[in-house]
C-alpha cells in the first residue's frame, strides 16, 4: 500500500471523487496518509492520525518513497502551534502558508530546513514556542470563518478546532465531536469547568452536534459561524449578540491530565 504526506498548507478530503462532494476534513502539512485506491483523477485515502477516509485530487498527492513516510513518521518534529507560519518551497522560491496543526521535521541540524521526499522548504520566522497552552493556541484562532470539515485559520468546524488545539499540546483526539464525547472523564457540573475541559452539545434528537473548548469563569471558545468565545451555564452557549442560546449543553469532559 503506497503512503504520502501533505506538502501543502493543506489537502481538501472530500466524501466523493468529486470537486462538488462535501468536505469531510483537512490533511494538514506534514501530516501522512495511506492511499487506499487510485481512480482517474482522484484517490481514497485514509489519514495516519486519526484513520480518517476519504478522496482527495490525485494531482495533490506526492509521490514519497515508503521508506521516508516512515523516517518522517518515526522523526522527532515540531507540531506548529501558531495559527499559520511561513515557508518558502525552494525548488521555485514560493511562499506558502501553514497552519497550527501541522508537523514538521527539521533536517539535521539545520533548524530552518524541512525535507519531504525531494522536496525541500525553509522556515521563516521564530519557530513555535516548545510548550504550547490551550488557551493561547485556541485564541489563535479567534475570527476564523467557520467551514464544515475545515481544520485551518482559513476555515474550521468545532471539532476540527477541538482536535487541532490539543493536538498542539500532544493530545490526539478523534476527528468528529460524536467521536470526541467519548473521551476523559465528566465533569459533574458547569461551575467546576476549568480552562481545557471539553463542552458537548446535543440535538432534539439526543445527537451530538457542537463541541467548545471551555476557557474557566463561564467563557468558551468555539466556532459557529466563526471562532467566537461565548458565555457558558448549565443551559448551555449564551450568545449576547443575539440574546438567545445557541446551544444545549450535553456533557462538560475534562481529557486534559492535571
Amino acid at each position: 500500500m503506497a503512503q504520502s504526506i501533505c506538502t501543502y498548507g493543506f489537502i481538501p478530503v472530500r466524501s466523493q471523487p468529486a470537486e462538488s462532494a462535501q468536505l469531510e476534513t483537512q490533511i494538514l502539512f506534514g501530516e501522512s496518509y495511506d492511499i487506499l485506491e487510485n481512480i482517474p483523477g482522484w484517490s481514497r485515502i485514509k489519514c495516519h492520525f486519526d484513520e480518517y477516509e476519504g478522496w482527495i485530487d490525485e494531482k495533490l498527492v506526492k509521490k514519497i518513497e515508503d521508506r521516508d513516510v516512515e523516517r518522517w513518521n518515526n522523526a522527532s518534529g515540531i507540531i506548529v502551534n501558531k495559527p499559520f507560519v511561513k515557508i518558502i518551497r525552494e525548488s521555485d522560491s514560493t511562499a506558502m502558508m501553514i497552519s497550527a496543526g501541522s508537523r514538521v521535521v527539521f533536517n539535521g541540524e539545520d533548524r530552518n530546513a524541512v525535507r519531504i521526499g525531494d522536496l525541500e522548504f525553509f522556515w521563516q520566522g521564530s519557530l513555535p514556542e516548545k510548550k504550547a497552552e490551550i488557551e493561547g493556541v485556541a485564541k489563535g484562532f479567534l475570527n476564523a470563518p467557520y467551514l464544515w470539515g475545515g481544520k485551518s485559520f482559513y476555515g474550521i468546524d468545532c471539532s476540527g478546532l477541538v482536535q487541532v488545539v490539543f493536538k498542539t499540546v500532544g493530545i490526539n483526539l478523534p476527528r468528529n465531536a460524536s467521536q470526541q464525547i467519548d473521551q476523559g472523564d465528566v465533569v459533574s457540573f458547569v461551575e467546576e469547568a476549568g480552562t481545557g475541559d471539553l463542552a458537548f452539545f446535543d440535538d432534539e434528537e439526543g445527537r451530538i452536534i457542537h463541541v467548545g473548548i471551555c476557557l474557566g469563569h463561564g467563557r468558551i471558545l468555539h466556532a459557529s459561524g466563526c471562532v467566537r468565545i461565548d458565555s457558558l451555564d448549565h443551559q448551555g452557549i449564551y450568545n449576547k449578540e443575539r440574546r438567545l442560546y445557541s446551544h444545549r449543553l450535553r456533557v462538560i469532559k475534562r481529557v486534559l491530565n492535571e
